[in-house]
């Protein structure tokens, strides 16, 4: 009588450790989620350096090749809330890797596209693919990693997309003087064979409940709310300092668009964002700061290349180089800036980013007037740190006690709000640069009045960040509570 039943435990036995031996380690499931935010990442800045090569390739204006970048960050800040809600519902893992899938066809058409429209066509799949792949790979942080390694894991996420962004311009630059504009595009598609092949063997698979039990996806909502962010995103970089009809217009479609999604949400009984999530103060703040940190951090890429090259005659090389320092310290300092979440708590360290890069904007602003590149190197070294150290912050308050089945929308509204804060950082800080500098083309400015307007912007910038700053320290009384997120 006992010999089966002893038979039966050596048996589940051996298969516990069969299962054990093929589990695979904490390490590789990082390696394979931190390929994809480099892929990501690299994908919006490789592109960037290749424009006055595509224009010449196809004969076509800079108006028309700018689409090959706006189509890549349209699809991503349309789509991105979207796919996480769908990976919440079928399964993250199969959606991740149907992502990587996408994101690898697509870098190939991209390489062999002969028309200028098919190109955009392609890299508008690409951004698609490259959604899923910033959306799911922090969620999946909340399901691979222990709760006291997530800041951590967030610092190496965030310095793997600045090593994507600060990669970009340089081996896209190689690529194309080494081979051909189309090089930029195939690079991936290497990179995306091995992320898909390690996601595939190391990320846990999907748990699937009965199918009665599975939430509907939300089509409505989830139309109006691409409707609203695409409207939106065209009418800011549209946008040159003084809104046309058609920006107004887009708007206004972007306003009414999002007041349909806010009623269809409420009143649908599977939302793509529950109304819980909605109201949620504690993360309504940190997705807010989120946006305004970035609006601001924007303000660098839009000022720093006119500054380098106007007022201090840069050429074109030492412009990238100087550039590459904020990448470079972010890369360096992110998985540090993690463990410090970990060890000091989320309150204090997005605080303490917060100041860290009000004083380095601050700096901005003055030091270059008084010690030229020395005094503009120093502050950018002072700024990034206080950057990585507030989205590591940031990202591990929002994702830490996020419900299992809202990981994937949550991350996604996470991603969303950095993307507004870029688009609007760029044409809002276009603006106030140029007013700044008392000028309507940055191009022709002479050199005191674009050093004018770099301080000026730099200064509004700074206001950006006590805001968040003011928001960070009224937000930490909510902190305490318990949040809908948990429970809904």
């Amino acid at each position: 009588m006992l010999n089966p039943i002893i038979a039966r435990m050596v048996g589940q036995k051996a298969v516990v450790a069969r299962s054990a031996e093929r589990a695979p380690s904490a390490r590789w499931v990082l390696i394979s989620l931190s390929l994809c935010m480099l892929l990501s990442s690299l994908g919006t800045s490789i592109a960037n350096v290749g424009l006055p090569t595509l224009a010449q390739a196809f004969s076509a204006s800079f108006q028309q090749v700018q689409w090959i970048v706006l189509a890549y960050l349209l699809a991503i800040t349309t789509l991105i809330v979207s796919v996480g809600r769908l990976g919440d519902i079928t399964g993250r893992r199969r959606l991740l890797l149907a992502g990587i899938f996408l994101f690898t066809i697509a870098s190939v058409l991209c390489g062999v596209a002969p028309t200028l429209w098919l190109l955009i066509s392609a890299r508008a799949l690409q951004g698609l693919g490259a959604a899923i792949m910033m959306a799911l790979a922090m969620a999946f942080v909340g399901e691979t990693v222990p709760k006291t390694n997530t800041g951590s894991t967030m610092g190496l996420l965030g310095s793997m997309s600045a090593i994507g962004t600060a990669l970009g311009p340089s081996l896209g630059g190689i690529l194309i003087a080494g081979l051909s504009w189309r090089a930029i595009f195939l690079v991936n598609v290497p990179l995306g064979i091995l992320t898909c092949f390690l996601a595939y063997r190391t990320l846990p698979a999907d748990r699937r409940g009965p199918k009665t039990e599975r939430a509907a996806f939300d089509t409505v909502g989830t139309l109006l709310l691409a409707l609203t962010l695409a409207t939106y995103a065209l009418a800011m970089t549209r946008w040159r300092g003084s809104f046309s009809s058609t920006s107004i217009a887009l708007l206004l479609v972007a306003a009414l668009g999002f007041g349909f999604f806010v009623l269809v949400e409420a009143r649908s009984s599977s939302p793509l964002i529950r109304w819980a999530v909605i109201r949620d103060p504690v993360l309504s703040a940190s997705l807010v700061m989120s946006a305004l940190v970035s609006t601001a951090m924007m303000t660098t890429l839009v000022v720093g290349p006119f500054y380098l090259s106007r007022a201090l005659a840069f050429n074109a090389t030492l412009v990238g180089i100087v550039m590459s320092i904020g990448p470079i310290t972010s890369m360096l300092i992110g998985v540090p800036a993690g463990r410090s979440v970990d060890r000091f708590g989320v309150p204090f360290m997005v605080i303490l980013g917060l100041i860290n890069m009000a004083v380095g904007l601050i700096a901005l602003a003055v030091l270059p007037a008084m010690y030229g590149i020395a005094g503009y190197i120093a502050a950018i070294i002072v700024l990034s740190p206080g950057y990585q150290m507030f989205q590591a912050a940031n990202n591990s308050a929002i994702m830490l006690n996020v419900h299992p089945d809202q990981r994937g929308v949550i991350s996604g509204l996470l991603s969303l709000s950095r993307n507004i804060g870029l688009i609007t950082g760029t044409s809002v800080m276009g603006a106030v640069f140029a007013l700044g500098s008392a000028t309507t083309d940055i191009t022709t400015a002479r050199p005191e009045a674009v050093a004018a307007g770099m301080r000026i912007t730099f200064a509004v910038a700074a206001i950006l960040i006590f805001v968040a700053l003011a928001i960070a320290v009224g937000s930490r009384a909510l902190a305490t509570r318990p949040s809908p997120l948990l429970t809904s």
